[in-house]
Order: C-alpha cells, then sequence, then structure tokens
C-alpha cells in the first residue's frame, strides 16, 4: 500500500512538475517574442527620428539658405558691366540686398639698373572691398574701399616713414531706367583709358599698370559728379558714359603731370567743373574688336590765386584706344594727349614748369601659348608692350623744358593664370630718356586675384 502511494505520489509530482516546465518555456519563448516586436519597433521607430531629423535640419539649411541668399546670394560668374570691372560688377547679378566682391594684388620689385641707392621691395600693394547693395531693379548702390600698402602706420618703405592709407576708390548711386539710358550719381570712376575702371589685375598685363595710364591718364581717378551711361545696338554694340565732375585743382599741378591734382572725393572744390565721356564700339562683322575714345575739358584754376591772378587754367585731355581678342591672341593700343591754359601763370605761381601740353601712348601684345602644349583650361601669355609718354612735349615761353620728362618703356613680362580669377605675374621694365635723370629699370614679381 505504502509502495503504491509513493508510485502515485511521484507520478503526480512528474506530471506537475512537467507541466510547470512547459509553462515556463511558453512563456519564455513569449517574453523573447516580445522582446524581438519590441527591437523592431524600436529600430523603426530610430528610423523614423532620423528621417523626421533629417527633413528637419533639410528645412533648418534651406530656411537658412533662403535668409541668407536675401542678404549675400551665391556669387554668379563675374562679368563686366556698365563700365565697371568684373568684380565690381557683382551687385548687379544679384536678385536684392547686399553684394560683396572684391580684389588684392601684391609685389616684388627689384631694380637692377641706374638704382640710385634703390632698395628691393615687397608691398601687399592693394586689398580692395566692393559692398554694393541692390535696393530693387532700378536702384544699386556701388562701392569700392581700398586699402593699401597693408598699414596706416609710419612704417617700411625706403624712408622708413612710407605708410599706407584707406580710400573710397567709387562710390555711387544708379537708377537703372532702360538698356539705353541710365543715370549715376557720386563719386565716380573718370571714364578714360583701359585701366581706370577697369583696374582689377588679372584683366590687365604687368605686374604695374602701364606707366601711360599712371601718368598721362592718372589711374585710379574718381571725382563727384553725375551722369548717364547705356548702350544701344548698331550692327554690334555700342557703349556710351557722360558725367559732370568737379574740376581738377591747377595748385596741385606737378612737372610731372596732373596725377596730384584730382581731388579723390575728399572735400572737392567745385568751383570749376569739367565734362568727361566715353564712346565704345565692338562691331558684329568682327568679333573681338573694341575701338573707342574718350575726353575731359573742364577749368581747373577753381578760384585759387597764382601770382596775383586767378587763372582758367582749362584742361583738355583726349584718348584713343582700340582692342582686339581673337582666341589666344590680344592686342591692345592707346594714345592719350592733354594741354593746360595759362601755363605760365600756374608755373610762376608753383615756381615749377608745367607743361602746356602731354601726351603718350603704348601698344601691346600677348598671347596664351599654353592651349598647343596642354588641354589643363590655365592660361599662360607672355607679352610685351611699348610706351611712350612726356609731360614737357611742350612748356610756356621763358620756362624750361625737362628733357628726363620723356621716357620710354621696353616691357617684356608672362602672365599666368591657373583660374581666371587668380593672377601670377613677372615683367622686366627698361626706361630710356634723352635727359640727365634717369629712371631705374626692374625686375617684378606680383599676384592678384578677384572674388
Amino acid at each position: 500500500m505504502n509502495r503504491l502511494h509513493h508510485v502515485v505520489t511521484g507520478a503526480v509530482l512528474s506530471f506537475a512538475l512537467s507541466g510547470a516546465l512547459s509553462t515556463a518555456h511558453a512563456q519564455s519563448s513569449e517574453i523573447a517574442e516580445l522582446r524581438r516586436r519590441l527591437e523592431v519597433l524600436e529600430r523603426k521607430q530610430a528610423e523614423e527620428n532620423r528621417a523626421i531629423k533629417d527633413k528637419t535640419d533639410t528645412i533648418a539649411r534651406e530656411l537658412d539658405k533662403s535668409k541668407l541668399g536675401q542678404i549675400l546670394p551665391e556669387k554668379a560668374e563675374l562679368k563686366s558691366q556698365w563700365g565697371m570691372g568684373p568684380a565690381a560688377s557683382s551687385v548687379y547679378n544679384v536678385k536684392q540686398g547686399l553684394s560683396l566682391g572684391g580684389y588684392g594684388e601684391g609685389t616684388f620689385r627689384s631694380f637692377v639698373e641706374d638704382a640710385s641707392g634703390k632698395k628691393d621691395t615687397a608691398d601687399l600693394l592693394r586689398l580692395v572691398s566692393y559692398v554694393g547693395y541692390k535696393f530693387s531693379d532700378s536702384i544699386i548702390f556701388n562701392s569700392e574701399i581700398e586699402f593699401e600698402h597693408a598699414t596706416t602706420s609710419g612704417i617700411g618703405g625706403e624712408s622708413g616713414k612710407d605708410q599706407g592709407e584707406v580710400s573710397v576708390e567709387f562710390g555711387y548711386l544708379d537708377f537703372l531706367g532702360s538698356k539705353e539710358l541710365n543715370a549715376r550719381i557720386g563719386l565716380l570712376l573718370v571714364p578714360m583709358g583701359f585701366v581706370n575702371e577697369m583696374h582689377e589685375p588679372p584683366f590687365y598685363h604687368g605686374v604695374r599698370r602701364p606707366d601711360v595710364e599712371q601718368v598721362i591718364i592718372p589711374s585710379t581717378w574718381r571725382e563727384n559728379g553725375f551722369g548717364v551711361f547705356g548702350e544701344a545696338e548698331a550692327a554690334g554694340t555700342l557703349s556710351y558714359r557722360a558725367y559732370l565732375v568737379n574740376g581738377l585743382r591747377a595748385s596741385r599741378f606737378s612737372d610731372t603731370g596732373i596725377r596730384s591734382s584730382r581731388q579723390n572725393g575728399n572735400r572737392s572744390l567745385f568751383e570749376d567743373v569739367a565734362l568727361t565721356g566715353r564712346l565704345d564700339y565692338s562691331p558684329d562683322s568682327a568679333p573681338g574688336l573694341l575701338v573707342g575714345g574718350a575726353g575731359w575739358v573742364g577749368n581747373s584754376g577753381q578760384d585759387e590765386e597764382f601770382v596775383g591772378e586767378k587763372p582758367d587754367a582749362r584742361t583738355l585731355i583726349g584718348e584713343l584706344h582700340a582692342q582686339y581678342r581673337n582666341q589666344q591672341l590680344e592686342l591692345r593700343a592707346l594714345g592719350a594727349w592733354g594741354s593746360i591754359d595759362d601755363a605760365e601763370t600756374l608755373s610762376a605761381g608753383l615756381q615749377k614748369t608745367i607743361g602746356d601740353r602731354f601726351n603718350g601712348w603704348y601698344c601691346e601684345a600677348a598671347y596664351d601659348i599654353l592651349p598647343h602644349f596642354s588641354e589643363s583650361g590655365h592660361y599662360f601669355a607672355p607679352f610685351v608692350r611699348y610706351e611712350s609718354y612726356d609731360t614737357h612735349d611742350s612748356v610756356p615761353s621763358g620756362f624750361e623744358r625737362n628733357e628726363s620728362l620723356g621716357k620710354e618703356v621696353y616691357t617684356i613680362g608672362l602672365t599666368y593664370k591657373p583660374i581666371p580669377d587668380v593672377v601670377l605675374k613677372v615683367d622686366y621694365r627698361n626706361y630710356e630718356t634723352d635727359g640727365e635723370s634717369e629712371t631705374a629699370d626692374e625686375v617684378a614679381l606680383g599676384f592678384g586675384f578677384v572674388f
């Protein structure tokens, strides 16, 4: 009996234990399945969260870009417009709001002949900011702020006292009416020569600007005034600019020319005014050709007294220019001349001989040789330039002509652009003069950029 009891009890316990184990196994499987489902849900939720975050970030970026675009839009391809340099034209390419651009250049100059004690120099020549604002499709502000020679403190230079300066090179408002007729007011670039308006370093050859376009046409030349500009189609493109501006200041004339008489927008005397204008033509029948001319006429006396007189000092300047570009070949020529009335009175008052006639001209040729050797798209052009100028072409009776002011300049050099907006330059300038005072020849290296 006892034995039977033990057998039955064992069987019951075994069945109960088996059931418990089966239930535990089932519960464990359910827990594992729940865990698997939870992991799947967590992964899906994480993926959804990531997708939501990506969408949110994209929307935020687009909003930021949209807001920034209203103030500082993406940079368009640089292209010259309305007589300004490519980088200076940035404001014309934005839809609305702020426009920023600029350029810079640096030089190293080594004087190799007739140096007369001159020392080699390295100079961050210019660092320029273009700041513009497009108020609407018809009203635009544009400006150039230039930092010269790296610092305004009295440091560096051959004398140890030379210093840089900060200047507004131009600052004007445009009122755009049509392609043919628009208005401009402010501190304006005088529209003469190739370089005065388009002086960004990648767009002219040579480490320094041509002498004729610094001495006879005194770049960078800007004056306060207003005027009109535009262009028309006439079997080609005919463009013009015409301004009324303050006259030069005769009390600052020099035997070396009119450069120092620019008033540069700094509380300029407006007793005498001048008219200046330019006309350019690019015919459809000769692609790559540009011909044109520019002029300046106005009194420069500014009601100032010279040896008891107040001369008009009427000043006349004219220039003709031509340019041809065909594939790799570039040709450029310019001639300029000028005259100053009352030069005798001015010379007596200033106690220096002011030329009553001055002139200069140059021609230049360059050829991009790289396409013959490489398809890299880089630009590598040897160039040559000849210049002749004289600020004492004629002097008033009773005053002595300085023959050393008549110069010939022979320049050879190389221009390399790894991209269109960055340039490296090297050149050699040889100066010849009939006078006793020689001008030092030099080897120069330079770099420049626009943006």
